[in-house]
């Protein structure tokens, strides 16, 4: 996949009546985010454990929503950030489980990321045209996230990565790989799921519930923002 991803505002409603997100007292949904890269914060959905976790606002197991750093830092990592040599943004579905660097939130972190689609590239490098990849009939969805909160120089910093499998007949062309796209089942499966359930919902997302589109050029510079990345529609 790409290392580029969208995200229409979306009404709280909408997300706890998809997902059952308990939102934040007095707090108004996240704003849109129209070229998330990686080491930028998003907001992502895990369970809530008071007592567990600091800041927790929502009763224990209720899904709650924390803003986080996409590129996942695991709970053994305690070095400074400056010092992490090896990349965590995407974990590969087939080795998430057994991987050093995301097999303790596979068991334990599992989490959403909200998304309303994301960015590929098509022809040579330095001439490339990027394309918004969303699907037909939602304005968004989640994909399969990972989650973790090591503790950094003193600090908490909550962490994650978005879990990729292989690309579909739409996007072979274009990519090897591409996020895990839950639907409402899945969402349960991902998140509560016994073993097998998480394993059968690691799969490519129909392409006939998919759509490609050109997006601004400017998408691959993260100083812009804004609907006109993907043509403001």
């Amino acid at each position: 996949m790409t290392g580029r991803f969208f995200r229409r505002e979306i009404p709280w409603a909408e997300y706890t009546a998809a997902t059952g997100l308990v939102p934040p007292a007095g707090v108004g949904p996240p704003e849109a985010q129209w070229n998330i890269a990686p080491t930028q914060a998003a907001p992502v959905f895990r369970r809530s454990w008071p007592g567990v976790y600091t800041g927790e606002y929502a009763p224990s197991g209720a899904l709650s929503v924390t803003p986080a750093f996409w590129g996942l830092v695991p709970t053994w990592w305690t070095k400074p950030l400056k010092e992490k040599t090896f990349t965590s943004f995407t974990a590969r579905a087939e080795t998430a489980a057994t991987s050093t660097a995301f097999s303790g939130a596979y068991r334990h972190g599992r989490c959403l990321v909200p998304a309303s689609g994301y960015y590929v590239w098509a022809g040579a490098k330095g001439r490339a045209t990027p394309f918004a990849v969303t699907l037909r009939e939602r304005d968004w969805f989640c994909f399969a996230g990972l989650w973790a909160r090591p503790m950094i120089e003193g600090s908490e910093l909550d962490t994650f990565a978005i879990v990729t499998t292989e690309a579909n007949d739409m996007l072979a062309g274009l990519a090897t790989s591409m996020p895990v796209i839950l639907d409402e089942a899945g969402v349960r499966r991902w998140l509560d799921g016994s073993e097998a359930q998480v394993a059968a919902v690691l799969k490519p997302y129909p392409e006939d519930e998919m759509q490609m589109r050109p997006a601004h050029p400017s998408v691959g510079d993260v100083r812009n923002h804004g609907p006109e990345l993907t043509g403001g529609s």
